[in-house]
């Protein structure tokens, strides 16, 4: 008999059907899914000290969804379709690190299995304390004065992103858009756009609290 995955027979071809269901999926059923998921792995009920400084009785932990390998790949799909459907594309995605480092290299993975491969860079929250001392990795391979779009996780009032904006801006980038999984509706959208930046969401935390039992 011939090995299979996990040692079972007939194993692995349920897993493999499984696996290239998802990765056929439209974008509209990417979606439905990455909902699901979220709900399922990143809602959480309590009671929540926000980056903020604002207090909350749920909890979005976005990472929880970025870090499983199902999660990332819609997030790669959707933040990817996202970016696209404003052309012409950008030099580059990145953002804020902890909550942005998956979603970017979930994106950068699909845009070059897509055929148009985004570069893709990290924005520290201090300074490195050696070697180039610089607040963003991966800005070296950007052509001065790139257009680069900024992704994030969970935005509650935007002032991470915003943090994150301005150093990118420093180093002569320019930002095209913010692309975030979730909008809280609790200010972000519209601190962006004073600042003459246009904030994409996923979902909103009505998507996700929607029927939620949690």
């Amino acid at each position: 008999m011939r090995p299979t995955l996990h040692g079972r027979q007939g194993a692995a071809p349920q897993l493999l059907r499984r696996r290239l269901g998802t990765l056929y999926l439209d974008i509209d059923e990417c979606k439905r899914r990455l909902l699901a998921l979220l709900k399922q792995k990143s809602l959480k009920r309590g009671r929540f000290l926000l980056a903020s400084g604002m207090w909350s009785d749920y909890y979005i932990d976005g990472k929880q969804t970025s870090l499983d390998p199902e999660g990332a790949y819609l997030i790669g799909r959707l933040l990817f379709a996202a970016v696209v459907q404003n052309p012409p594309l950008p030099q580059a995605i990145g953002g804020v690190t902890l909550g942005a480092d998956p979603l970017v290299t979930a994106t950068c993975v699909i845009s070059y299995i897509e055929g148009s491969p985004l570069k893709g860079f990290i924005i520290r929250k201090t300074p490195k304390d050696h070697g180039t001392q610089r607040w963003i990795e991966g800005a070296e391979s950007l052509h001065p004065g790139a257009e680069v779009v900024i992704v994030e996780d969970v935005l509650t009032t935007g002032g991470t992103v915003l943090s994150g904006v301005r150093h990118v801006q420093e180093e002569g980038f320019r930002v095209r858009a913010v692309c975030a999984l979730i909008d809280r509706q609790e200010g972000a959208a519209q601190r962006l756009l004073n600042e003459g930046i246009h904030l994409t969401a996923l979902f909103t935390k009505e998507d996700v609290l929607a029927d939620s039992d949690c």
